[in-house]
């Protein structure tokens, strides 16, 4: 059985993230998700709370074909004990997915196989784009899967945003 690892902070979780773990979910048995920062939330770069961003995911990938695992995972700070804090919190895998140079070399510097995919359409399939689209009050749902609006619009995801966003 083969089981990879994908973190993201999923802030929130787009047609780019889901384009990868449908190629990831290709090539293996099981697909454990991080979503970092997990304690992040109501601020401008981290607007939904790590439970949201599960039942985005969760919700998004309903009929992905392989099983997977959404496990929220709160940061430490510490680089260079990071990978073990991960280790600790989820099922054991192969090999981690990731384009993130920071977690790419962290996991390799623990010896962990790692499979950097190419990013979908990277310009607009980013959190930061969907978050300023959101702001400006331009599309952005075209960004993210059916699901991921539907729980945006349900949490009233769009006006939070707003709301940190504005200076007092």
């Amino acid at each position: 059985m083969s089981r990879a690892f994908y973190i993201g902070r999923f802030q929130p979780y787009h047609n780019g993230h889901q384009k990868v773990l449908r190629q990831i979910a290709k090539s293996v048995d099981e697909i454990v998700i991080g979503v970092g920062s997990a304690q992040m939330s109501h601020e401008i770069e981290n607007p939904f709370t790590g439970g949201e961003r599960v039942l985005m995911i969760t919700t998004a990938l309903d009929g992905l074909g392989c099983p997977f695992y959404v496990i929220p995972i709160e940061d430490i700070r510490r680089n260079a004990l990071w990978v073990s804090h991960v280790r600790s919190l989820v099922p054991p895998f192969d090999i981690l997915y990731s384009s993130n140079p920071l977690v790419i070399r962290l996991f390799r510097e623990a010896g962990i196989p790692v499979n950097s995919p190419a990013m979908y359409e990277r310009a607009t399939h980013s959190g930061t784009e969907i978050r300023r689209r959101m702001l400006a009050g331009e599309l952005w749902e075209e960004l993210v899967p059916p699901a991921v609006a539907k729980v945006i619009c349900e949490i009233d995801g769009v006006e939070r945003l707003c709301q940190i966003a504005c200076d007092d």
